[in-house]
């Protein structure tokens, strides 16, 4: 009955150290929908960037699509900071900038694998 009752209590103790092991965890992600939508946007807007410079060194993307490629990035970035501005990012912003991403990857893409190439 003392082996039942340690076992017990080894499990009882080893369940309450997760559960303040994953609260302390969970205190240090992003605290709010807002928090988190606008790091996903900005982390999109670093690899859509970087996909479009990777596009320009390999010579998939001409200058004049380059030029339309960061215009749209711009036009997001603006997006994204007029819906932060009142502090409260709703989800209709948010589905019109994911939206607007989407459109701007199927641009990037299909620029780097049209049949133009830099330099000609």
């Amino acid at each position: 009955m003392t082996t039942w009752l340690t076992s017990f209590t080894a499990a009882t103790i080893a369940a309450v150290g997760l559960t303040v092991f994953a609260g302390s965890a969970s205190a240090q992600t992003p605290a709010s929908l807002a928090d988190r939508q606008e790091q996903r946007v900005d982390n999109r807007q670093e690899r859509q960037a970087d996909r479009i410079e990777d596009g320009v060194a390999s010579g998939q993307i001409t200058r004049r699509e380059k030029l339309r490629l960061e215009r749209q990035q711009r036009h997001i970035n603006r997006m994204e900071h007029r819906a932060e501005a009142d502090g409260k990012v709703t989800v209709r912003e948010a589905v019109r900038i994911e939206k607007a991403q989407d459109r701007s990857s199927r641009t990037i893409r299909h620029a780097k694998h049209d049949r133009q190439r830099r330099g000609q």
